[in-house]
């Protein structure tokens, strides 16, 4: 059953959530009101107002920490918050947007993860479950439901076209 909501999940998804690239080519900046690190773990901790940015993916979190330990380029971001949220410009310019209560990013495998109230938006179309797992590079998503509850997916109606909306318009 997972299987089947994954791929019906891809399908709407999966033309408008190819990344573009630039963004992943660009400086990674993070900024907050303080932050603390150990250089021997190469952990980094940022906490209040934390917005990091790379092109047009923006993760806003109210604390990240950031596991540098396998190296440069190999981080893992751990952003938590009431939500947490991340939103990223796509190819076609569509815009994603996603919140939960922790977004962990890998960096090095371009993996985004939610968890807690997860939500995924993306032209007009929604998917809800309790953890979100969305591969960047290889456009999937699989989405898990808690102990008690669903996974929800809302799809957007596509527009109709002029000459349909017009007929519509005329009739009685």
């Amino acid at each position: 059953m997972n299987l089947k909501i994954g791929l019906a999940t891809l399908l709407l998804l999966s033309p408008a959530l190819a990344s573009t690239l630039p963004d992943f080519q660009q400086p990674l900046s993070i900024d907050s009101e303080a932050f603390f690190t150990d250089l021997q773990s190469s952990n980094v901790v940022y906490e209040r107002n934390v917005l990091v940015q790379q092109g047009s993916l923006t993760i806003r979190a109210d604390r990240l920490e950031v596991d540098g330990s396998a190296g440069k380029g190999q981080e893992v971001f751990i952003a938590n918050g009431s939500p947490a949220t991340y939103s990223q410009r796509m190819e076609d310019n569509s815009l994603v947007e996603a919140e939960a209560m922790e977004i962990r990013y890998d960096r090095a495998n371009r993996i985004l993860v939610m968890a807690g109230n997860a939500e995924l938006k993306q032209s007009g179309s929604l998917v809800q479950a309790a953890r979100i797992e969305y591969n960047i590079e290889n456009q999937q998503l699989q989405a898990e439901r808690g102990e008690n509850g669903r996974v929800r997916t809302i799809f957007a109606p596509e527009a109709l076209p002029q000459s349909e909306k017009k007929q519509e318009n005329q009739q009685p």
